[in-house]
This record gives structure tokens, C-alpha cells and sequence, in this order.
């Protein structure tokens, strides 16, 4: 959970009379999670948060999802899929996977977003290249290559390009945060954490804007649905709270390595429900003497295992036709483990210069339309090097 924030102009005591220059009331608006019982923010609009003036349900086809069957190990490359010249953040992601819990997508933008709304659930964005404008209803986040960008549920935002800008994009059915081991009981870093409250950015001004008749395209259960607001919703002059979006650099997590190898946990950065996110940075590596610095085969019997290849040189991985901006999914049910040569080609080593994000689910990830345009289907029998017979 992000700490206590305060941006702007806001009143003395919560729930009192807080006025405009004119003599009007802002109009206060809690935003909250879990019914009242977790963390909230409270904003100070100019005008009326609840004032639409129409609403339109939208048609969305994202295509279908495929169940991995047969079951296999399976690679893909984010650089084959295809944008147009003015992709956007938002109705231009691609999805790549997704089950009941999540939706995995990629997106090449160049070109603003539409002032958009998630309202199933909170968003995750890994910046792989370029960056970008965050604008939000909080105010600006600048964000760039490795920032994790984190948008909690019903977070009215627009995305807004430096030119062009790639983002892998999780969107959850529930909270995205820290490990909650990580975190003390009053929801402090704890010494263990890889990262604290020093690596977390949040917006530091108000955004004001102003306009009439604002469309903004809210996601929500039953699907989508474009309201028009009378007035712009970035006309916060003021908040404070523990909910706000906020950024994380992957370069500012603190590897936790050992004599030999460390369990896939030591990496984990973010948890949501039914997946957990982890950052591979480059790191020392096991330092017994004996150590086999690459992970050992193994079966995660309760998860399957997506890793995005962000920078660097994946050690485990070497041979296998992985590069920079693939994606592993390795299956629950499926044993996996380094390439033939990659245990023995490790021992001695010192460092690894490697740069991943893992998402693990708990349900299996079913295959979207942007995974059948980006598969390497060679990938499966790349342990064996060589493939069915016929």
C-alpha cells in the first residue's frame, strides 16, 4: 500500500465545509476499496463528480480465448504484433492472455488515450521503451523505461505518449500492491522489502483542466459504457489519502540473493488476486562453491508461469530462440527448466546482466488473439531439439 500522500489545496478536517473563491462548495469525493474497511483518498472536485449528461453502453470484441491444449510450453515476440500509426493505450492493447482473475495484454501507443476508467479492477503497466504522460484524476506521473506504473480501480486516466511508447498491461479483477509480508501491520516497508516508500512516485500537483460534455470510457462488469460529464474530471484541486496510482522503477528493487539458488519468491515484487508479479534484475548470483547459479528444473504444480524478457541475457534461457520483448509461458503440469548446458555453463559464475517480469497465476492462462499472431511454434521441443516425427 502506498503511504500517506497529500497533493493541493485540501480543508483542515475531513467532511466540513470546504469553499471556492466564490463562496461555492468544492464538491468531496471518497474514493475507497473494500466497503469503507481499507485504504481511501479523499478529492476536492470544482464541479460535481456524479454530473453525466449521457451514458452509452460500447460493443467491444477482444476476440476469444484459447485454452493451452494441447498442453505445452510456449514462447512469443511482442516486436511481431501489429499497431497502427495511431495506436492508443487503451482501446489499441492486444490481448495476449487472460483467465477470470486477469487480462494480459501489450500495446505499442502513439497517439493520447481516450479519458478511460476501470472500474472492475485495478491496472498494472511495465514501460518496455519509450514513455509517457499519466494524466489522472491525482494529477501527472512522468514514466519511462522499467517504471511499473500501478492505476487503482475507478481511476479516471489518460495515457499520453512521448512519441512512442511500448506497455505490458495487466488488468486484474480485484487490488494490485506490495506482498503483504513486505509490509508491517500500520501498512510500513518493512526492512526485509526489496523496495519502500523512498522508490515510490506519486502525483505531486493537481491537474486542472476545464471543458464541457467529457467523455470518459469506463469499464466495468457487464462491459463498457461512455458517460459524458458536464465538466472535466480533472478538476481536483486537492487531495490526501493512501489510494492514488503511483511508480515503481524495476531498477530500484534490491535483488535477495544466497550461497545457492533463491526460490522464485525472493523476486516477488506486486500481488493480486490469484497472481503474484516478480522482477529478475541483474543481481549476484549464488555464491557457494558448488552453486548451480541457473534455476534447477522444476514443477510449480499450482501455477503456470509467464515470463517477459525485458533487457539483458537471460542465462536460463540461452539456445531457446528467447530475445529481448519475448514471453515464456510455461504451464502448471509442465516441468520446466534451463536450456540442455545452461546448469553446467553457469557454475562459476559471478553475475547475471538479466532483466525479466514474471506473472504467476494460480488459474491457467488461456491464449488470446495477440498470442496466436506472436507464437514461436518451435519453442516447445527446444529441450529435446527436436521435434514430432511426420
Amino acid at each position: 500500500m502506498p503511504h500517506y500522500r497529500r497533493v493541493g489545496e485540501i480543508p483542515h478536517k475531513r467532511h466540513t465545509a470546504f469553499r471556492k473563491p466564490d463562496g461555492g462548495l468544492y464538491a468531496e469525493e471518497l474514493m475507497g476499496v473494500e466497503g469503507f474497511s481499507a485504504d481511501s483518498a479523499l478529492l476536492y472536485h470544482r464541479g460535481l463528480p456524479t454530473a453525466i449528461v449521457d451514458a452509452v453502453a460500447v460493443e467491444e470484441d477482444r476476440g476469444s480465448l484459447t485454452p493451452n491444449h494441447p498442453l505445452k510450453p510456449r514462447a512469443f515476440r511482442t516486436q511481431d504484433l501489429k499497431f497502427g500509426g495511431e495506436a492508443d493505450a487503451v482501446t489499441d492493447r492486444r490481448r495476449l492472455f487472460g483467465n477470470n482473475d486477469v487480462t494480459i495484454g501489450f500495446v505499442t501507443a502513439t497517439a493520447p488515450s481516450p479519458l478511460y476508467r476501470n472500474a472492475a479492477g485495478d491496472e498494472l503497466f511495465y514501460v518496455h521503451g519509450g514513455s509517457a504522460t499519466f494524466e489522472t484524476i491525482y494529477g501527472r506521473l512522468e514514466v519511462g523505461d522499467g517504471d511499473y506504473v500501478v492505476i487503482p480501480t475507478s481511476c479516471t486516466y489518460r495515457v499520453v505518449p512521448h512519441g512512442e511508447v511500448n506497455l505490458f498491461t495487466l488488468e486484474a479483477r480485484g487490488h494490485i500492491g506490495p506482498p503483504k509480508r513486505y509490509l508491517s501491520a500500520k501498512g510500513q516497508f518493512l526492512e526485509h522489502s526489496p523496495y519502500c516508500e523512498r522508490d515510490i512516485r506519486g502525483p505531486e500537483e493537481p491537474l486542472l483542466e476545464d471543458g464541457e460534455d467529457v467523455e470518459v470510457l469506463v469499464r466495468h462488469r457487464a462491459g463498457l459504457t461512455r458517460y459524458t460529464y458536464a465538466t472535466h474530471p480533472f478538476d481536483v484541486v486537492g487531495w490526501d489519502g493512501c489510494l492514488y496510482p503511483w511508480v515503481f522503477n524495476i531498477d530500484d528493487f534490491e535483488p535477495i540473493t544466497g550461497r545457492v539458488h533463491q526460490p522464485p519468491p525472493v523476486h516477488q515484487t506486486f500481488e493480486g488476486p490469484n497472481f503474484v508479479v516478480c522482477s529478475f534484475c541483474p543481481r549476484k548470483v549464488d555464491y557457494h562453491e558448488g552453486a548451480i547459479p541457473v534455476p534447477y528444473n522444476h514443477a510449480n504444480v499450482d501455477s503456470d508461469e509467464l515470463m517477459f524478457y525485458v533487457r539483458g541475457n537471460y542465462e536460463a534461457r540461452k539456445g531457446s530462440g528467447i530475445g529481448i520483448g519475448s514471453l515464456s509461458l510455461h504451464p502448471s503440469g509442465f516441468t520446466h527448466g534451463p536450456q540442455p548446458g545452461a546448469a553446467e555453463a553457469s557454475i562459476g559464475a559471478e553475475f547475471f546482466d538479466e532483466t525479466a517480469v514474471m506473472v504467476d497465476t494460480f488459474a491457467p492462462l488461456e491464449l488470446g488473439e495477440a498470442a496466436d499472431a506472436s507464437e514461436d511454434p518451435g519453442y516447445a521441443w527446444t529441450w529435446s531439439r527436436r521435434g514430432p516425427k511426420g
